[in-house]
């Protein structure tokens, strides 16, 4: 399974779900990641205010802070590879990144006759 790695910008807490008046992005994110991890996939999260040596330590991570600054976080990594910037993934990329089928999307169409319609 791909291993998905999401780096937040600094918050007051891990999920940054804190408080009385939380984003609603975040909200959402926290269930949408909560519900992968549930599925299976393989997802690690880093706090630039709690965990700022993982961001020096990836390559990746530390040429997109010196090309588009932290304000362009957070940014998600799949396999080390940037996949996606300035915003959360929703739970369909999360799924799709992870290889697990998300609730209400259509399943994969398989053929029975190795795809020449002969069923």
């Amino acid at each position: 399974m791909k291993t998905i790695q999401i780096f937040d910008p600094a918050m007051c807490c891990n999920s940054g779900v804190c408080g009385v008046d939380s984003d609603q992005a975040l909200v959402n994110f926290a269930a949408d990641l909560r519900w992968a991890q549930g599925h299976g996939a393989q997802i690690e999260r880093f706090n630039l205010a709690q965990q700022p040596v993982a961001f020096a330590d990836s390559p990746p991570v530390k040429r997109f802070l010196e090309t588009s600054g932290i304000e362009s976080l957070p940014l998600v990594l799949v396999d080390g590879q940037v996949v996606l910037a300035g915003r959360y993934p929703a739970r369909g990329e999360l799924a799709r990144w992870a290889g697990i089928e998300a609730e209400g999307t259509p399943a994969a169409v398989r053929s029975c006759c190795a795809g020449n319609g002969c069923c």
